[in-house]
Protein backbone atom coordinates (compact mmCIF):
# COMPACT_ATOMS: atom_id res chain seq x y z
CA UNK A 1 0.00 0.00 0.00
CA UNK A 2 1.77 3.41 -0.88
CA UNK A 3 -0.04 6.44 0.26
CA UNK A 4 0.41 10.00 -0.99
CA UNK A 5 2.66 12.54 0.84
CA UNK A 6 1.24 15.59 -0.35
CA UNK A 7 -2.73 15.83 -0.70
CA UNK A 8 -4.78 18.41 -1.98
CA UNK A 9 -8.34 18.73 -0.78
CA UNK A 10 -10.99 19.19 -3.46
CA UNK A 11 -13.88 21.24 -1.00
CA UNK A 12 -16.91 19.93 -3.16
CA UNK A 13 -20.02 22.73 -3.23
CA UNK A 14 -23.30 21.33 -1.63
CA UNK A 15 -24.52 17.95 -3.43
CA UNK A 16 -28.05 17.08 -4.49
CA UNK A 17 -29.91 16.69 -1.39
CA UNK A 18 -28.26 18.92 1.04
CA UNK A 19 -29.66 22.64 2.04
CA UNK A 20 -27.15 24.13 -0.61
CA UNK A 21 -28.58 22.75 -3.88
CA UNK A 22 -32.39 22.43 -2.71
CA UNK A 23 -33.14 24.98 -5.45
CA UNK A 24 -31.29 22.93 -8.12
CA UNK A 25 -31.93 20.10 -10.34
CA UNK A 26 -30.08 17.08 -9.06
CA UNK A 27 -28.70 15.71 -12.54
CA UNK A 28 -28.19 19.82 -14.01
CA UNK A 29 -25.92 20.58 -11.02
CA UNK A 30 -23.95 16.94 -11.01
CA UNK A 31 -22.95 17.74 -14.50
CA UNK A 32 -21.49 21.05 -12.94
CA UNK A 33 -19.80 19.76 -9.78
CA UNK A 34 -18.41 16.89 -11.73
CA UNK A 35 -16.82 19.22 -14.33
CA UNK A 36 -15.58 21.36 -11.03
CA UNK A 37 -13.85 18.74 -9.38
CA UNK A 38 -12.17 17.06 -12.17
CA UNK A 39 -10.91 20.76 -13.29
CA UNK A 40 -9.70 20.75 -9.58
CA UNK A 41 -7.88 17.35 -9.53
CA UNK A 42 -5.96 18.19 -13.02
CA UNK A 43 -5.14 21.47 -11.52
CA UNK A 44 -3.15 19.91 -8.25
CA UNK A 45 -1.65 16.94 -10.03
CA UNK A 46 0.22 19.42 -12.62
CA UNK A 47 0.88 21.45 -9.69
CA UNK A 48 2.68 18.02 -8.36
CA UNK A 49 0.88 16.86 -5.60
CA UNK A 50 0.65 13.11 -5.38
CA UNK A 51 -2.64 12.66 -3.81
CA UNK A 52 -5.93 14.36 -4.10
CA UNK A 53 -8.78 13.97 -1.57
CA UNK A 54 -12.40 14.75 -2.44
CA UNK A 55 -14.70 15.43 0.46
CA UNK A 56 -18.37 17.14 0.76
CA UNK A 57 -17.68 20.29 2.48
CA UNK A 58 -20.39 22.05 0.75
CA UNK A 59 -22.67 19.84 2.83
CA UNK A 60 -22.75 21.49 5.77
CA UNK A 61 -24.22 21.46 8.76
CA UNK A 62 -23.18 17.45 8.36
CA UNK A 63 -24.88 14.46 9.24
CA UNK A 64 -23.09 12.71 12.25
CA UNK A 65 -22.28 9.98 11.17
CA UNK A 66 -24.97 8.19 8.18
CA UNK A 67 -24.90 10.70 5.02
CA UNK A 68 -28.41 10.07 2.38
CA UNK A 69 -28.00 7.53 -0.45
CA UNK A 70 -28.09 10.72 -2.82
CA UNK A 71 -24.91 11.94 -1.44
CA UNK A 72 -23.19 8.17 -1.68
CA UNK A 73 -24.40 8.39 -5.24
CA UNK A 74 -23.26 12.03 -5.61
CA UNK A 75 -19.78 11.16 -4.66
CA UNK A 76 -19.60 8.18 -6.17
CA UNK A 77 -20.29 9.71 -9.74
CA UNK A 78 -18.33 12.64 -9.33
CA UNK A 79 -14.98 10.40 -7.85
CA UNK A 80 -15.09 8.01 -10.59
CA UNK A 81 -14.94 11.07 -13.21
CA UNK A 82 -12.05 12.60 -10.98
CA UNK A 83 -10.54 9.02 -11.16
CA UNK A 84 -10.89 8.81 -15.36
CA UNK A 85 -8.85 11.92 -15.08
CA UNK A 86 -5.45 11.87 -13.13
CA UNK A 87 -2.94 9.27 -12.51
CA UNK A 88 -2.09 10.07 -8.48
CA UNK A 89 -3.89 8.58 -5.79
CA UNK A 90 -7.63 9.44 -4.82
CA UNK A 91 -9.35 9.98 -1.40
CA UNK A 92 -12.59 10.01 -0.19
CA UNK A 93 -13.71 11.73 3.09
CA UNK A 94 -17.64 11.83 3.39
CA UNK A 95 -18.12 14.12 6.44
CA UNK A 96 -19.06 14.25 9.31
CA UNK A 97 -17.71 10.57 9.74
CA UNK A 98 -19.25 8.44 7.24
CA UNK A 99 -16.80 6.24 7.37
CA UNK A 100 -18.78 2.63 5.62
CA UNK A 101 -19.55 5.01 2.47
CA UNK A 102 -16.10 6.60 2.14
CA UNK A 103 -14.79 3.08 1.91
CA UNK A 104 -17.77 1.70 -0.31
CA UNK A 105 -17.56 4.68 -3.07
CA UNK A 106 -13.74 4.77 -3.01
CA UNK A 107 -14.08 0.60 -3.24
CA UNK A 108 -15.97 0.91 -6.86
CA UNK A 109 -14.76 3.58 -8.01
CA UNK A 110 -10.77 2.36 -7.50
CA UNK A 111 -9.55 5.49 -4.79
CA UNK A 112 -6.33 4.13 -2.86
CA UNK A 113 -7.61 5.64 0.33
CA UNK A 114 -10.29 7.28 2.88
CA UNK A 115 -10.08 9.81 5.55
CA UNK A 116 -11.94 9.02 8.69
CA UNK A 117 -12.50 11.99 11.30
CA UNK A 118 -13.19 9.20 14.21
CA UNK A 119 -11.84 6.08 13.74
CA UNK A 120 -11.72 5.05 17.48
CA UNK A 121 -12.36 6.54 20.64
CA UNK A 122 -15.34 8.77 21.91
CA UNK A 123 -15.77 12.37 20.37
CA UNK A 124 -17.94 15.84 21.24
CA UNK A 125 -18.26 17.37 18.14
CA UNK A 126 -21.08 20.22 16.54
CA UNK A 127 -23.06 17.46 15.42
CA UNK A 128 -22.92 15.50 18.66
CA UNK A 129 -21.34 12.61 20.12
CA UNK A 130 -19.61 10.57 17.89
CA UNK A 131 -18.11 6.99 18.86
CA UNK A 132 -15.67 5.25 16.52
CA UNK A 133 -16.13 2.19 14.82
CA UNK A 134 -12.82 0.41 13.66
CA UNK A 135 -14.08 -2.85 13.93
CA UNK A 136 -16.59 -2.84 11.72
CA UNK A 137 -14.46 -0.69 8.88
CA UNK A 138 -11.62 -2.88 9.06
CA UNK A 139 -13.79 -5.95 8.77
CA UNK A 140 -15.86 -4.10 5.97
CA UNK A 141 -12.46 -3.58 4.25
CA UNK A 142 -11.80 -7.17 4.23
CA UNK A 143 -15.40 -8.12 2.96
CA UNK A 144 -15.38 -5.93 -0.05
CA UNK A 145 -11.92 -7.21 -1.51
CA UNK A 146 -10.16 -3.55 -0.62
CA UNK A 147 -6.95 -4.28 1.65
CA UNK A 148 -5.19 -1.93 -0.63
CA UNK A 149 -7.38 1.29 0.15
CA UNK A 150 -5.66 2.86 3.13
CA UNK A 151 -7.45 4.74 6.05
CA UNK A 152 -6.37 7.96 6.86
CA UNK A 153 -7.44 8.59 10.37
CA UNK A 154 -7.71 11.96 12.24
CA UNK A 155 -6.48 12.00 16.26
CA UNK A 156 -8.12 14.50 18.44
CA UNK A 157 -9.68 15.41 15.34
CA UNK A 158 -10.29 19.43 14.79
CA UNK A 159 -13.40 21.26 15.21
CA UNK A 160 -13.95 18.40 18.46
CA UNK A 161 -13.09 17.32 21.82
CA UNK A 162 -11.53 13.64 22.82
CA UNK A 163 -13.50 12.39 25.72
CA UNK A 164 -10.79 9.24 25.56
CA UNK A 165 -7.52 9.30 26.03
CA UNK A 166 -5.98 13.03 26.26
CA UNK A 167 -2.72 11.62 25.64
CA UNK A 168 -1.64 12.39 22.08
CA UNK A 169 0.70 9.73 21.74
CA UNK A 170 -1.57 7.31 23.45
CA UNK A 171 -4.15 8.19 21.23
CA UNK A 172 -2.01 7.55 18.11
CA UNK A 173 -1.17 4.62 19.54
CA UNK A 174 -4.92 3.50 19.91
CA UNK A 175 -5.80 4.24 16.24
CA UNK A 176 -3.01 3.38 14.58
CA UNK A 177 -1.93 0.02 16.91
CA UNK A 178 -6.06 -1.02 17.70
CA UNK A 179 -7.59 0.57 14.89
CA UNK A 180 -5.92 -0.36 12.24
CA UNK A 181 -5.22 3.02 10.53
CA UNK A 182 -2.63 2.69 7.85
CA UNK A 183 -1.61 6.91 8.33
CA UNK A 184 -2.72 9.30 11.01
CA UNK A 185 -3.60 13.09 10.98
CA UNK A 186 -3.42 15.74 13.71
CA UNK A 187 -4.62 19.38 13.32
CA UNK A 188 -5.32 22.30 14.70
CA UNK A 189 -8.58 23.04 16.67
CA UNK A 190 -10.78 24.28 13.72
CA UNK A 191 -10.43 24.27 9.52
CA UNK A 192 -7.31 26.49 8.80
CA UNK A 193 -5.40 26.39 12.33
CA UNK A 194 -2.14 24.19 12.08
CA UNK A 195 -1.40 22.19 15.25
CA UNK A 196 2.18 23.96 17.18
CA UNK A 197 5.16 22.21 16.66
CA UNK A 198 5.29 20.71 19.86
CA UNK A 199 2.01 18.80 19.20
CA UNK A 200 3.78 17.49 16.12
CA UNK A 201 7.21 16.39 17.74
CA UNK A 202 4.90 14.66 19.61
CA UNK A 203 2.57 13.05 17.64
CA UNK A 204 6.03 12.10 15.06
CA UNK A 205 7.21 10.27 17.92
CA UNK A 206 4.29 8.17 18.18
CA UNK A 207 3.39 7.64 14.55
CA UNK A 208 7.39 6.18 14.18
CA UNK A 209 7.03 3.71 16.95
CA UNK A 210 3.58 2.83 15.35
CA UNK A 211 5.28 2.40 12.06
CA UNK A 212 2.72 4.76 10.46
CA UNK A 213 3.06 7.86 8.30
CA UNK A 214 1.85 11.41 10.00
CA UNK A 215 -0.35 14.23 8.09
CA UNK A 216 -0.65 17.43 9.25
CA UNK A 217 -4.45 17.75 7.93
CA UNK A 218 -5.00 21.96 8.39
CA UNK A 219 -3.43 25.14 8.75
CA UNK A 220 -0.20 24.42 7.24
CA UNK A 221 1.09 27.21 4.71
CA UNK A 222 4.09 28.04 2.59
CA UNK A 223 5.90 29.95 5.58
CA UNK A 224 5.13 26.81 7.88
CA UNK A 225 6.58 24.36 5.75
CA UNK A 226 9.72 26.73 5.34
CA UNK A 227 9.89 27.06 9.48
CA UNK A 228 9.38 23.75 10.47
CA UNK A 229 11.67 21.86 12.67
CA UNK A 230 9.75 18.61 12.38
CA UNK A 231 10.89 16.69 9.79
CA UNK A 232 9.20 13.81 8.15
CA UNK A 233 5.84 14.96 7.99
CA UNK A 234 3.25 14.13 4.90
CA UNK A 235 0.62 17.23 4.52
CA UNK A 236 -3.01 17.18 3.76
CA UNK A 237 -3.70 21.02 2.64
CA UNK A 238 -7.18 22.90 1.52
CA UNK A 239 -8.03 26.11 2.39
CA UNK A 240 -4.18 27.98 1.75
CA UNK A 241 -4.15 26.89 -1.78
CA UNK A 242 -6.93 28.95 -2.31
CA UNK A 243 -8.34 32.29 -2.78
CA UNK A 244 -7.65 34.49 0.66
CA UNK A 245 -6.99 31.37 2.15
CA UNK A 246 -10.13 30.23 2.53
CA UNK A 247 -11.73 26.98 2.34
CA UNK A 248 -14.13 26.24 -0.47
CA UNK A 249 -13.01 29.01 -2.34
CA UNK A 250 -11.15 29.32 -5.93
CA UNK A 251 -8.02 27.34 -5.94
CA UNK A 252 -5.13 30.53 -6.10
CA UNK A 253 -2.65 29.74 -8.91
CA UNK A 254 -0.08 32.01 -7.52
CA UNK A 255 -0.71 30.36 -3.55
CA UNK A 256 -0.93 26.48 -5.13
CA UNK A 257 3.28 27.68 -6.60
CA UNK A 258 4.28 29.25 -2.84
CA UNK A 259 2.97 26.62 -1.52
CA UNK A 260 4.21 23.86 -4.03
CA UNK A 261 7.67 25.66 -3.36
CA UNK A 262 7.71 25.18 0.43
CA UNK A 263 7.15 21.84 0.05
CA UNK A 264 9.40 20.70 -2.75
CA UNK A 265 12.17 22.71 -0.34
CA UNK A 266 10.74 21.07 2.77
CA UNK A 267 10.35 17.37 1.49
CA UNK A 268 14.04 17.33 -0.77
CA UNK A 269 15.27 17.61 3.20
CA UNK A 270 13.82 14.41 4.28
CA UNK A 271 14.08 11.98 1.33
Amino acid sequence: MKLPSSVGVIHLPPLPGSPGAAHLEPSKVMNQICEHAVAEAKLLEKSGFDGVVLENFGDAPFYKTRVNPETIASMAVIGKAVRDSIKVSLGINVLRNDAEAALAIASVIGADFIRVNVLAGLVATDQGLIEGNAAYLIRERLRLGSKKIGILADVHVKHAKTLSSDDLAIAIEEVAGRGGADGVIVTGSTTGRAPDVDTLATAMAAAKHCGVPLYVGSGMTPEGLQSMPVKGLRMIVGSTLRTGGKAGAKLDSLRMKRYMKAWLSYSSVIK
